[in-house]
């Protein structure tokens, strides 16, 4: 396995004929890891802020192991509530403090070098992903206008 930080991964495939399952952990997490990014970027002036990231592929298979569990339930406590029917939390997180090549004075951790890569390497992989659900629609539509 890579470094999950600065390291390459990659989003295999789904087998073929299995539902979308994969896809949409995938797309979960890689979202949630863009807001993690995009979060670090936006404190890069905070003193004391520490810069945090997410293992993809532990978030990942972490993010499949959930859906076999029960779904999120709300508690009703008047007549006029809608009952609500979640989904568990997409990725049990464990979350990785970036250790900067050079110690700011302030405690700050964020290197905006290292962020931006970060940010842009995910964007691609959220699209990568994007495009893969886009296409698996895609090849469902046209198998289906081909019946009629």
């Amino acid at each position: 396995m890579s470094d999950p930080i600065t390291g390459p991964a990659f989003i295999p495939l789904a087998a073929s004929g299995s539902d979308n399952r994969f896809q949409e952990a995938a797309l979960n997490v890689l979202a949630k890891r863009q807001s993690m990014i995009a979060s670090n970027i936006a404190n890069a002036d905070t003193p004391q802020y520490k810069a945090v990231d997410i293992d993809f592929a532990e978030a990942l298979h972490t993010a499949l192991n959930n859906v076999q569990r029960k779904p999120v339930e709300l508690n009703l406590t008047a007549n006029s509530h809608i009952p609500a029917h979640g989904s568990p939390a997409p990725i049990g997180q464990t979350l990785l403090y970036h250790q900067p090549y050079q110690a700011a004075v302030d405690g700050n951790t964020v290197e905006m070098d290292v962020e931006r890569a970060k940010f842009s390497e995910n964007s691609i992989r959220y699209e990568f992903a994007v495009q893969q659900v886009g296409s698996d629609f895609k090849e469902m539509m046209q198998m289906l206008t081909s019946l009629t």
